[in-house]
């Protein structure tokens, strides 16, 4: 009996003592995968004050770049447009698109997305940088008197470098497409992407609405994988918008695109829109997406010789 006695209270103690172990290799661990938790999360905090810091850096930067391209006089010139220019109730609304042999995407996608609008009050005004396809064909058959198209007689040069390329491709074909404009109201289109059906008419109403001077907004984008996802461009900041998420009021063709921004390792959109900014106007984030931004599919070789500053 005594030893039987022993035996359990060996295997108790033996089972305690497993239990106890156990229990301590699991308080360890839960303090060792606390403790990296809590380094997670003051790693995560240091980060996010990095990016803070980052992103005041840069707005000084931008701001510092804007100051030395952007005239004072031009500055004072705007204030004085403004005071004396009031948004009519209808207001003609142009969309500047550049392109370069994309006759079908423009044709099938771009451009009917543009004319299907519900709001009618608009003008199309295409630029061709020198193509070569049958663009001009395709446009001429959608037979609509508010679209208008012009083909620069030859390809701008552009950098040979691709990702500076692509910065500034297209600028000689915007501008131009700017210049000739009519719109009390600005916007573009890249011509492989496509507005909502309701974008223009929304963004009239919310301009007069907000009495604002330029208006952006979220957008849908394909990624790599075909799938849409959406930016929703919470400021006006780099990678927030892009050339055709942005409605501006006509004095703005005063500040064209600079064909040199990718001296500033800038795209070409963003350029644009830092020294836009400077000049004071009224900004307001319009919150519902209104684009599909496609992914570009354009042969390597051939995408790196084209495309619109965006």
């Amino acid at each position: 009996m005594e030893l039987e006695r022993r035996r359990r209270d060996t295997e108790r103690h033996a089972h305690e003592a497993e239990h106890q172990a156990e229990r301590a290799a699991h308080e360890a661990k839960t303090r060792r995968l606390d403790e990296q938790v809590g380094a997670l999360q003051a790693l995560r905090a240091e980060l996010e004050q990095v990016r803070h810091r980052v992103a005041h850096q840069t707005e000084q930067v931008d701001i510092l770049k804007s100051r030395m391209e952007v005239d004072a006089a031009l500055i004072a010139e705007f204030q004085e447009w403004k005071a004396s220019h009031t948004l009519s109730v209808r207001p003609l609304v142009s969309v500047c698109v550049a392109t370069y042999n994309r006759a079908q995407l423009l044709a099938e996608r771009c451009l009917p997305s543009v004319l299907g609008q519900s709001y009618e009050h608009l003008e199309v005004v295409v630029v061709g940088d020198g193509c070569t396809d049958e663009t001009a064909r395709r446009v001429a058959a959608i037979r609509d008197p508010r679209l208008r198209f012009l083909n620069l007689e030859h390809r701008s040069d552009y950098p040979a470098d691709p990702l500076r390329r692509w910065m500034v491709a297209g600028t000689p074909a915007l501008n131009k497409a700017l210049a000739r404009s009519r719109g009390e109201l600005i916007t573009h289109l890249d011509d492989d992407d496509e507005y909502l059906p309701q974008r223009l008419e929304k963004l009239v109403g919310f301009i007069r609405d907000e009495a604002c001077d330029l208006v952006w907004h979220p957008f849908w984008y394909e990624d790599h994988e075909g799938r849409w996802l959406l930016n929703d461009a919470g400021e006006f900041a780099f990678a927030r918008v892009t050339t055709s998420s942005v409605v501006y009021r006509s004095w703005f063709k005063k500040i064209p695109w600079d064909p040199e921004a990718h001296l500033l390792m800038e795209p070409g959109d963003w350029n644009r829109f830092r020294r836009l900014r400077f000049v004071g106007p009224v900004c307001r984030r319009f919150p519902e997406p209104l684009l599909r931004h496609y992914r570009e599919r354009r042969p390597a070789r051939e995408a790196e010789s084209s495309g619109s500053a965006s």
